[in-house]
Parts: C-alpha cells; structure tokens; sequence
C-alpha cells in the first residue's frame, strides 16, 4: 500500500501545481525533484545529478526531433490554401451520400489528421471552412458542430501523430508501428461517424438540403486535382514511413520541404507565410517538448520510489480480468479529461500505468491506441474539452449547444473502444506486417 500513497501524493501535488497556475512542465520538475529529496530520502546532490542525466539524455532523443518538424508542416498547411482546396474536392465526391457535405466534415478531418498530428490544427482548418459553409447551405447545425468537434479529435490517432509520437517515447514502442496502429482504428472511427450521419439523415432528411449544382465530368476532374496536394503529402509522409525510406523524424522533414514546393507551387508562400508558421511550432514544439523532458525525470523518480512494481503487485493481487483492467483504467482517464489536456494526461500516467499493462499481457502498441482514444474523449468533455472551445470560437455558439451536438460523437468513441477491445486485431494487424 505504500507505493499507492506514493502514487497518490506525487499525483496530489502535481494537480496542485497545475491547480494554482504553475507551468505544467516546472510542476513536473518539482514534484519529480521533491519526491527524490523528501520520498526518497535522496541527497541534494545526488537528485542534481540524477536530474541532469536524466534531462540530457531526454532532451536529445533522436525521435524528439519528429515533433517540431510535423508541427511546422502543419501549420504551412494551415496557412496555405490546401484547406479550401481539400473542401472543394470532398464536396463532389460525397453528394451521393445521405448526409452529403455533413461527411465533409469526417473526411476533410481525417485527410487533413494525415498530415496535421494536431487536433487543435484538424479542427480548426476544417471547421474555418466548413461551418459557416454548412450553415449557409441549410445543413442541420448541431450536427454539423458535433461531427467536426469529434471528427477533430482524429488529428490526435490517424498518424502523424504528436501524441503516438510522445507515447512512443516514453513507452519506448517504436514510432512506426503505432503510426501503422492508428491508422485503422482512425478509419474505423471516421466510419462509425460517417455511418451516424447518415442515419440520422436518412430519419431527418432535411439535416441535408440536395444541392441543384450539376455533377458533370468537369466537376469531378476539377475535384480530383483539389485533393492532390493533401494526397502527395500523404503519399510522400507515410509512404516514405513504411516503406522503409525514411524514419520518422526523416519523413517530418520531407513532409516539411514537400508542404513548402506545394504551397510554392499553388502561389501561396511567402516570407511571412514561413516566418508565422515556423515561429508557431516553435512556440508549441518547446511547449511539448519541455514537458516530456520534465516527465521523463518524473518517470526517473517514480521509479526510483518502486511505485510501479508496488502497483503492479497490488493490481495483480486484485485477481483482476484484463477487460476489469481496461474498464477501471477507462474510467480513469475519462475522469482526467475531464480536467487536463492530453500531454499532461500522458506524462502524468504513462509511467506508472505501464508496468502494469505489460504486467497483464497487454500489448503496448494496442495500448497506445487506446489510450490515444481515452484523451480523444477528452477533447470533446467539458470543462476542459480544448476542441470545444475551438468550435464555439469559430461558430460563435454557446459552450453548452457544442457539448450537445459533441455528445453522440463521445459515445461513437466509447462504441470504437469497446469494438478495439473486443478485436484487438484491428489494431494490431498492420504493426505485424511492418515488424
């Protein structure tokens, strides 16, 4: 029980520090910084060097320099006219769906996720084009806000992923096979609300004005070209991943120089262009990269305490089921997102929570996606659900008409979850090809 107070007192001031205003990854350095000098009965110099060592070698893992470059292709991308150009091709190509340009909003989410890794960024681009678009056709509003607000998280599991790329770090799981992981998962999620959309039409079909345009040949040529840029990126990114070409970090970089010469190429870049999105990932890149630094000297302490090797005894004295685990485990970080963002939710846990799903037979790479969907959840829960306050800063809507329209979409994920759980096979088949 003693590795359970531990837990719960490091845990305990942690969300104090957050709690009182201190930056996420300084509250991380204290506690992990005290909890060697008070818990661990460490010398000053000893938890010094132990902190330096620790900070060095974290800060200068090669697979961090992934996170900055897929950071900045992003934000090119979201500076660029990809975005509009990718709304012109999807809206042709989904006409003949109940729900017609409603799918925009799961497609153009799931595209743009494949070359974003952010959900912020997903969100954002889309529904800058798509709402007001939307509504100005006569689409049902709260379905439209909710699909994009759920369709958002996406950036978070469709790979390249900021958040597999962090889990990967700190699990020590190769980056490319939870690239390879998230992507059915990622499918299968888009599916299940795309499938929504179009129930809920086919019972309300005016959710969904026809449109009177004419679909000729021209039409659809003209559609296909739009969604060349946004397929070469794709293309270039993951295809060079898992062809073996490039790691992922290389791939970030091509990605970065292809979003360059594509948005050289539609007459969009320009110096400023470059300098506001290379001065926004470096803001978010040392944000995220600070804090996984300050995690790993807290995964350092927690295990120096042994709080995962008296957890694990405890849990596996509980004589619990590996479903009993997940549940338990589920209700836990739907309970975090309810109150932090997706990094903190991750740092905070991933040491302490590892040992014991190894311990329980479970496989790190499906545990990534699952846990990759815990903080998808909390992205659209309040209070702190970030891509709901993205979508009522587009929209101009009421936090609680967002929460509305976002709730069915919450429980498509819990249904996604639970079908990952039950065929874990949709996660793992495409890891196992590229082993």
């Amino acid at each position: 029980m003693e590795s359970v107070y531990i837990a719960l007192a490091m845990l305990a001031f942690v969300f104090l520090a957050l709690g009182i205003g201190v930056w996420v990854f300084a509250g991380l350095l204290a506690v992990a910084f005290g909890s060697m000098i008070f818990l661990g009965d460490f010398s000053l110099a000893r938890a010094g060097m132990v902190s330096k060592s620790v900070i060095w070698k974290s800060a200068t893992t090669w697979e961090l320099a992934a996170i900055p470059l897929f950071l900045w292709m992003g934000e090119i991308i979201f500076r660029s006219d990809i975005s509009e150009r990718l709304f012109r091709g999807l809206a042709p190509l989904v006409e003949w769906l109940p729900g017609r340009l409603l799918h925009t909003n799961v497609m153009g989410c799931t595209l743009f996720a494949a070359v974003s890794g952010s959900t912020s960024a997903t969100t954002a681009t889309v529904g800058k084009i798509t709402i007001d678009a939307l509504k100005q056709r006569g689409y049902n509003e709260s379905l439209s806000l909710g699909s994009l607000a759920g369709a958002g998280s996406l950036g978070l599991l469709i790979p390249p992923s900021i958040i597999l790329i962090i889990y990967g770090v700190l699990a020590e799981v190769s980056i490319a096979k939870l690239f390879a992981a998230g992507i059915m998962p990622g499918l299968l999620v888009a599916g299940l609300f795309s499938t929504y959309i179009i129930i809920r039409c086919l019972i309300n079909p005016q959710y969904s004005p026809r449109s009177n345009s004419a679909k000729n040949l021209k039409v659809w040529m003209s559609a296909i070209i739009d969604l060349v840029p946004i397929s070469t990126l794709i293309l270039v990114v993951l295809g060079g991943i898992y062809s073996g070409i490039v790691t992922p970090s290389e791939a970030a970089a091509v990605g970065v120089l292809a979003a360059i010469l594509l948005t050289a190429c539609s007459k969009k870049l320009s110096l400023s262009l470059l300098i506001d999105s290379l001065m926004a990932a470096v803001r978010t890149s040392c944000m995220v990269c600070s804090i996984l630094i300050a995690a790993a000297l807290l995964s350092t302490a927690i295990g120096y305490l042994h709080v995962p090797t008296g957890l694990t005894q405890l849990i596996g004295s509980l004589n619990l089921s590996v479903y009993s685990l997940l549940l338990l485990l589920a209700l836990m970080y739907i309970t975090l997102g309810l109150f932090l963002d997706g990094i903190s939710i991750l740092v905070m846990t991933v040491p302490i929570v590892f040992p014991i799903i190894t311990q329980a037979g479970i496989d790190p790479v499906w545990f990534g996606i699952f846990l990759v969907l815990m903080i998808e959840m909390g992205q659209v829960t309040p209070p702190v659900g970030f891509n709901l306050f993205v979508i009522q800063g587009i929209a101009g809507k009421n936090l609680k008409d967002v929460v509305y329209a976002s709730f069915p979409f919450f429980i498509l994920m819990v249904l996604a979850v639970i079908l990952l759980a039950i065929y874990p096979s949709i996660v793992t088949f495409l890891p196992e090809i590229i082993a």
